[in-house]
C-alpha cells in the first residue's frame, strides 16, 4: 500500500496483496523491494509456520516454510517445531543475503528461504503445561493461533554484525553476540512472570542502550511496562515514569534523529516522550482511540499499524524533534525536506461542496464525506480510502501563551525573492489559508505556488441566471523548481527565519533546466491570463461608464450618445475575443467559440500538468496566444486613447456648453 497516490487517495487499486496472511509480519528485501516475505499462519497451504516469499515482477507466491509439517488439530507440545500466529521474520541489516525467523527457536536462513538453519535453543519457558490443545479436551481447536512459548519479536543490533536480541510471549529476553553460536538470558529483573514481550528496540544512537515494551494482558494486568539498558542488557531499569496506570504497552520506537525523543503504541493510541522515558505525553492529531501494535520511523513521518487493520501517518514528528533541547516560547521550527509531487489532473474532481462523493474521478471509486467545520474550512471523511498526506511544504510553529497579534508566513526563493505570504488577519484569505493563532504548535501547508493571476471582478459582469454548477477555482500560479528556499515567521516586530530544500519526485529523470522551462512559460502564461482578465475588468468599467451616457437623441450623428454607443460596440468586440462574453456558467463551455482566456488556462495546464519541459508545440502556441493577447490589449489602448477620448472630450465640452446656456 503505498502512503499517497496520485488520484489524490489511496484506493484498493492502489495496493498490492504481498502474501494471504492477514495478520503476519512483513519483511521487505532490502535491496529489492519486489521481493517480499510474509507470515501468512492460517491463511496459507505448507503446514507449520506458513512462510510465504512474494515476487511482485512474477506475482507468485512460493512457500519457504521452515519446518513445513501438518499442523492443524495438533497440540503445540506435539510439534517439532512452534510457530506464533504473527512470528518474527527479519533481514540482516550487514548482509541482505540473510534473512531470520522465529518461532520457539531462531533460524537464518542465506539462500532466501530454500534452507534454513536452527542457530538457538528454545529460547523460551518451554512450559508443557501450557502447549496442549486450544479449547481443552473438549473442543481440541487447534488452527495455530493459541500456539505458545514462542519468540515475539527478533531484532539484529544495527552496530553490531553477528548480535541479535530474541524476547519472547512468556517474559523471557536473550541475546547472542556471537551470530548464534551462544546466548545468554538478560531478561530484566523487574519483568513480571509471563509477560508478552512484544518489542525489543535498539537505540540507533548506542549500540548498549536497548528498549522493552512488554504486556500481561492476558493475565488481567494492565499496568505498562517499559524497560531501558544502557549496558547492552546487563541490567535493566523501568521507564514507565508518569506513563498512565491503565495502559496495555506493546511497541516501543526510539527517533534515529533526536536522541531522547521516544514512542510507545498503546491499546489506545500512541505516547510520547521528549526525555527519554522520564515523562510521557499522549498524542493527539487526530488519531482515533484504537490499538497500536507496530510503530515505524520513516524519515520525518510516524506509522502507526493498528488492530484495526488500518495504517495511519503522523505527517511530520520535526516538531517534537525541535521540542527535545528542551527550550520554551515561540518559535519557528525548519521545514522537512519538501518533495515536489504532480497529482493526476482529474484528482479529486468529483468531490461536492458537501455531502459523500461516490468517486475521486470518474472510472475511479472511492467514498469521501465533505463537511464545514466550525472554523468555516472544509473536512474530508475518508470513507473507505486512505488519505493523502498534505501536497506542499509543512511548516510547523510553537506560539507562546502570551502570542496574541496576527501572525505572518511570508516564503522567499534562494535569492530573497518574495513568492508568497499569508497573513492570520487578513480576511481576503479563505479560512484554510490563513495562518492559525493557537497557544502551542500550529502547522501551515503552503502549496509551492506562486501567486495566481488578477482575477475577473465578477461584480462588473453582466447579469446572467443562476448557475447550476459551482464556480471553477481561481487557477493558482507555477509551482516552485526545486532548489533552495526559506519561510519567514512574523509575529509583531520579531521575525524568525528558517531555510528548507523542495527536491524533485526521486522517479523522474526532469533535469533542472527541464523544470527551469516549464516554470518560465508557465509564469509567462499566468501573467498574460492576468493581463486577459484586468483588460476584460477594464473594457466592462468602461462600458458601464459610457452607459450612462447612451440615453440621449440619436438624431444627431456627433451626439454624445451615438458616439458612446459605438464605442461600446467596439468595446464589447474585444471583450469577446478575450472572453465568451455569452457565457452563462463555467461549466457553459460547448455553446460558443472558447475566449484566449479559456486557450492561456488550457495551456497552463498542457505545460503543468506533469514534471517535464514544454513541447515544441505548446510552447509554439503560447509564444501565438500570448501575442495576440498583447495585440487585443494594444487595440483597446488605441481605442481608449482615441474615440474613448473623444467621447470624454464631448461631454466635457457639452458641460461647459450648457454652463455658459446657463
Amino acid at each position: 500500500m503505498p502512503s499517497a497516490a496520485a488520484w489524490g487517495a489511496i484506493t484498493l487499486g492502489d495496493c498490492t496483496y504481498p502474501g494471504t496472511g492477514e495478520s503476519g509480519f512483513v519483511a521487505v528485501h532490502p535491496e529489492d523491494p519486489n521481493i517480499v516475505y510474509c507470515g501468512a499462519i492460517g491463511s496459507s497451504p505448507g503446514g507449520a509456520g506458513a512462510l510465504q516469499r512474494y515476487d511482485h515482477r512474477t506475482g507468485q507466491i512460493q512457500l519457504v516454510n521452515i519446518w513445513p509439517e501438518a499442523s492443524l488439530g495438533i497440540a503445540p507440545k506435539d510439534m517439532r517445531y512452534r510457530f506464533a500466529w504473527t512470528f518474527p521474520i527479519v533481514f540482516s541489516p550487514h548482509d541482505s543475503g540473510i534473512v531470520y525467523a522465529a518461532g520457539n527457536h531462531v533460524f537464518r536462513s542465506r539462500d532466501e528461504g530454500m534452507s534454513w538453519e536452527e542457530i538457538s535453543p528454545d529460547l523460551s519457558l518451554n512450559d508443557i503445561a501450557r502447549q496442549g490443545s486450544s479449547g481443552g479436551d473438549i473442543t481440541h481447536e487447534n488452527a495455530g493461533a493459541e500456539v505458545h512459548a514462542t519468540c515475539a519479536s527478533l531484532v539484529p543490533s544495527p552496530h553490531r554484525r553477528g548480535e541479535l536480541w530474541a524476547s519472547t510471549d512468556d517474559g523471557l529476553v536473550h541475546v547472542t553476540r556471537d551470530d548464534g553460536k551462544s546466548w545468554e538470558n538478560v531478561t530484566p529483573a523487574g519483568m513480571s512472570e509471563l509477560a508478552y514481550v512484544g518489542c525489543i528496540e535498539i537505540s540507533p544512537h548506542d549500540a548498549d542502550t536497548i528498549y522493552l515494551a512488554a504486556t500481561r494482558y492476558k493475565l488481567a494486568d494492565y499496568k505498562p511496562y517499559l524497560f531501558q539498558s544502557t549496558d547492552g542488557g546487563r541490567t535493566f531499569q523501568s521507564i514507565n515514569g508518569d506513563f498512565p496506570g491503565g495502559e496495555i504497552t506493546r511497541v516501543v520506537r526510539a527517533d534515529p534523529v533526536r536522541k531522547g525523543l521516544l514512542f510507545v503504541g498503546t491499546e489506545t493510541g500512541v505516547y510520547y516522550s521528549l526525555n527519554d522515558g522520564q515523562s510521557w505525553m499522549r498524542m493527539g492529531g487526530g488519531l482515533p482511540v484504537v490499538p497500536v501494535y507496530d510503530l515505524k520511523i520513516k524519515g520525518t513521518d510516524l506509522v502507526a499499524g493498528t488492530h484495526g487493520r488500518s495504517f495511519w501517518i503522523l505527517d511530520d514528528i520535526t516538531p517534537l524533534r525541535g521540542l527535545v533541547d528542551g527550550s520554551h516560547g515561540s518559535r519557528l521550527f525548519e521545514p522537512r525536506t519538501t518533495v515536489r509531487t504532480k497529482l493526476h489532473f482529474g484528482a479529486l474532481r468529483s468531490l461536492r461542496p458537501s455531502g459523500v462523493a461516490h468517486a475521486l474521478a470518474p472510472g475511479v471509486g472511492a467514498g469521501i464525506r465533505t463537511f464545514r467545520k466550525p472554523d468555516g474550512t472544509s473536512g474530508r471523511e475518508y470513507l473507505d480510502v486512505g488519505e493523502n498526506p498534505p501536497n506542499g511544504a509543512i511548516v510547523h510553529y510553537w506560539l507562546d501563551e502570551s502570542v496574541s497579534g496576527p501572525v505572518s508566513l511570508a516564503f522567499y526563493d534562494h535569492s530573497g525573492t518574495a513568492i508568497a505570504s499569508f497573513c492570520s488577519d487578513d480576511s481576503s484569505l479563505p479560512a484554510a489559508r490563513r495562518p492559525s493563532v493557537r497557544p502551542g504548535l500550529n502547522r501551515f501547508v503552503w502549496d509551492l505556488r506562486y501567486p495566481g493571476p488578477e482575477a475577473l471582478d465578477i461584480s462588473l459582469a453582466p447579469p446572467r441566471n443562476k448557475p447550476l454548477a459551482e464556480r471553477a477555482d481561481q487557477p493558482a500560479g507555477p509551482t516552485v523548481v526545486p532548489g533552495q528556499y526559506r519561510v519567514e515567521m512574523s509575529l509583531g516586530s520579531q521575525t524568525m527565519i528558517a531555510e528548507f530544500t523542495v527536491v524533485k519526485d526521486p522517479r523522474l529523470s526532469t533535469t533542472p533546466k527541464d523544470y527551469s522551462q516549464q516554470f518560465e512559460l508557465v509564469q509567462e502564461l499566468t501573467a498574460s491570463l492576468g493581463k486577459v482578465n484586468a483588460t476584460v475588468n477594464r473594457i466592462r468599467r468602461l462600458k458601464h461608464r459610457l452607459s450612462v451616457l447612451t440615453g440621449g437623441s440619436e438624431d444627431d450623428k456627433h451626439d454624445v450618445a451615438t458616439k458612446a454607443k459605438a464605442v461600446v460596440e467596439k468595446l464589447t468586440a474585444l471583450e469577446a475575443i478575450l472572453v465568451d462574453i455569452h457565457r452563462e456558467s463555467d461549466r457553459d463551455v460547448l455553446r460558443n467559440p472558447a475566449g484566449l482566456n479559456d486557450t492561456l488556462l488550457a495551456l497552463i495546464s498542457t505545460v503543468s500538468v506533469s514534471d517535464t519541459a514544454p513541447t515544441k508545440s505548446a510552447a509554439a502556441v503560447a509564444r501565438e496566444t500570448m501575442a495576440r493577447v498583447d495585440g487585443e490589449i494594444g487595440k483597446l489602448e488605441r481605442l481608449a486613447a482615441s474615440e474613448v477620448t473623444a467621447v470624454n472630450r464631448s461631454v466635457i465640452e457639452r458641460e461647459v456648453a450648457a454652463a455658459s446656456d446657463a
